[in-house]
């Protein structure tokens, strides 16, 4: 008998299952996948550590948890300042200085200032789509290079369709900093994400290709208590609803040559081009393995932004109001399961960053065992 199952050896599972262990607890870790790490598993190619659930840099100003990732992997210094492509146009990402020079050829800082503050003025009212969000925050150049394509790919529906809440805000920097996270700690492992998991995960049980939802009895009955980390609605069998992500497609390429694009992250902001952005992934280690050898070969993934139906993988919650009023009557059903907790991206239907999922799960664990 166990203490804990825990369902998924993504980040949030794995930093439960190492918390507890270490707390003295006997757990149980399956997935339902072939492998461990979840979304940011990584898997070898050609000496290359290739994401193979889309980019993940990880980046935070929360000490304790940089400090405690620094237990399980030795990460590289790798800054994300990631291009924009605009029909073959090249802008630094986030807007900083060097974008606003390369859009309007304005060198000072007041100049970028003026040219942005003119084309907000076009939207005197408040914003009631987000096209006329964005135009409120950055004018209409800007939007027209840089956001109106990205985010209609990423979403699959016209700007003026779209609610202005999901852009809020759009970082403007008038400085010549192309830092897109601006965070304190940033960084990848050198030796990969699935190696870290490996790592947190050591001399605890794991057993893979394990459909906990298939078999929810039987594998309740080997534990006291569950921490489930899938999809909340799967969980109840889709009882009230369905919960609404978006979904990515990826198209992946080992390439016989050095250096495909030169940067590790480029978004094709224009319409016309199909994939949202392409990722190389040596570059996220500069160009070599993981002992500092040069790579003669390069790996490419395009990804397509695309609805979700069942069966594909979830990737980033729809938080509207109709998704946001569905799950929280789904967890109020959580709340008449005294046997099981949930939590991670899925089980909580919101999207976290890295750091916060590790914060998370650190300070669940210590509620439950406190």
């Amino acid at each position: 008998m166990y203490d804990y199952l825990i369902v998924g050896s993504g980040l949030y599972g794995s930093v439960c299952a190492r918390e507890l262990t270490d707390a003295g607890k006997k757990v149980l870790v399956i997935d339902k996948r072939n492998h461990i790490a979840g979304n940011i598993y990584t898997e070898e190619v050609e000496g290359i550590h290739v994401h193979k659930y889309g980019a993940h840099i990880f980046h935070t100003n929360n000490r304790e948890v940089w400090e405690y990732v620094q237990r399980f992997a030795t990460f590289n210094r790798y800054t994300n300042s990631p291009v924009a492509n605009y029909h073959g146009e090249l802008y630094s990402l986030p807007f900083n200085m060097y974008t606003f020079n390369k859009m309007w050829g304005v060198v000072t800082p007041e100049e970028a200032r003026e040219k942005i503050e003119s084309q907000k003025t076009e939207i005197n009212y408040a914003p009631k789509n987000l096209e006329e969000q964005a135009i409120s925050l950055v004018g209409r150049d800007v939007y027209e290079k840089l956001v109106k394509g990205y985010t209609e790919k990423q979403w699959g529906r016209d700007c003026k369709d779209l609610p202005a809440f999901i852009i809020k805000r759009l970082p403007v920097r008038l400085t010549f900093d192309n830092n897109y996270f601006n965070a304190l700690y940033q960084g990848i492992p050198i030796s990969g994400y699935t190696n870290m998991v490996e790592n947190m995960l050591k001399d605890i049980e794991v057993e893979l290709g394990v459909d906990y939802l298939q078999n929810k009895k039987d594998l309740n009955s080997r534990a006291e208590h569950v921490i489930y980390t899938g999809p909340i609605d799967a969980f109840f069998d889709f009882s009230l609803g369905t919960l609404e992500y978006r979904s990515i497609r990826f198209e992946t390429e080992i390439l016989d040559k050095t250096n495909f694009q030169g940067n590790a992250v480029i978004n094709y902001t224009d319409t016309e081009t199909p994939w949202t952005r392409i990722i190389e992934h040596k570059w996220f280690n500069f160009g070599k393995d993981e002992n500092g050898n040069d790579l003669s070969k390069t790996v490419i993934s395009r990804e397509y932004s695309s609805e979700w139906k069942l069966g594909n993988e979830p990737y980033y919650p729809v938080n509207d109001e109709k998704n946001n009023c569905l799950y929280e009557e789904y967890r109020k059903l959580t709340e008449k399961e005294k046997k099981v907790s949930f939590g991670g991206r899925l089980g909580e239907y919101k999207y976290y960053d890295m750091d916060q999922v590790i914060a998370k799960a650190l300070l669940n664990v210590k509620m439950e065992i406190r």
